[in-house]
């Protein structure tokens, strides 16, 4: 029987070489090669590796989130080249098929520990940020089916990462989360404007799974860390050359061009 850790070093291989090569992977072929969150993680600290991403430092930017604080969260690490300032431009950065979604990134003000990440409480993160900012997420995927590839997969793939576009940040402070207002604007198309519909209720309860994740291997999660936290207007369809604008009300703005 194959052991786990050949399985998980032949599927990062493969999408290791797809990211190189800009190339597009069945899932149906790699179906079986996952047993758990857990494999889906070791697959993706063995792309990061395989690639170079970090160069032996740990990660300065995550993507984190799920579907409500009822169900698992999620966590990806992001590679550094694909992190850009707003207004950012990603017409040579390669894409299969990008899509949009709007967040909220949040700042690490302290560096975090595994002892000190077991303790945070969703009610007590203030001291641990500093400064949050509108962040765009294009996600983009090695998998052929995209969002349709099974969940495991999608994960192992840094939970179809694109790249990433940040505004510019502000102080971090508590917020009416609900009463939230967020537009998109993507192309020509109509703006998409949604209210108070973060999945989690509020960014920032995300920290403590987040954080209990990074440490999870005995690593210090550095101060100046970046986390964005999750969509608030779903997948937004785009396509190469479209010009994207994303506004919060009351934190900022930011904008990219694919």
């Amino acid at each position: 029987m194959t052991k786990p850790i050949d399985r998980h070093s032949t599927l990062a291989g493969a999408l290791a070489a797809a990211r190189q090569h800009h190339a597009l992977l069945l899932s149906a072929e790699w179906a079986h090669a996952l047993r758990d969150p857990a494999d889906a993680y070791a697959v993706q600290d063995e792309v990061a590796a395989a690639l170079g991403w970090f160069a032996n430092a740990q990660p300065m930017h995550w993507k984190s989130g799920g579907p409500s604080r009822d169900a698992a969260l999620t966590h990806a690490p992001l590679p550094p080249a694909g992190v850009r300032a707003s207004p950012a431009s990603f017409g040579d950065w390669p894409l299969h098929a990008p899509a949009i979604e709007a967040e909220i990134a949040l700042r690490l003000a302290v560096d975090v520990d595994p002892a000190r990440a077991a303790l945070v409480q969703p009610d007590a993160v203030d001291s641990l940020l500093d400064a949050m900012t509108v962040s765009i997420e294009v996600v983009d995927s090695r998998w052929r089916e995209a969002s349709q590839a099974p969940a495991l997969l999608r994960l192992a793939d840094t939970q179809s990462h694109g790249a990433l576009a940040l505004g510019e940040w502000v102080p971090y402070a508590r917020r009416d989360w609900s009463a939230q207002r967020c537009e998109v604007r993507i192309g020509s198309h109509p703006a998409v404007v949604r209210t108070g519909t973060h999945s989690l209720g509020d960014p920032a309860w995300l920290l403590g799974p987040w954080l209990r994740h990074a440490t999870r291997h005995g690593a210090t999660v550095r101060a100046g860390t970046i986390v964005t936290t999750g969509t608030w207007v779903g997948v937004l369809a785009a396509q190469a050359g479209d010009e994207v604008t994303v506004e919060f009300a009351g934190i900022g703005k930011a904008s990219l061009r694919l």
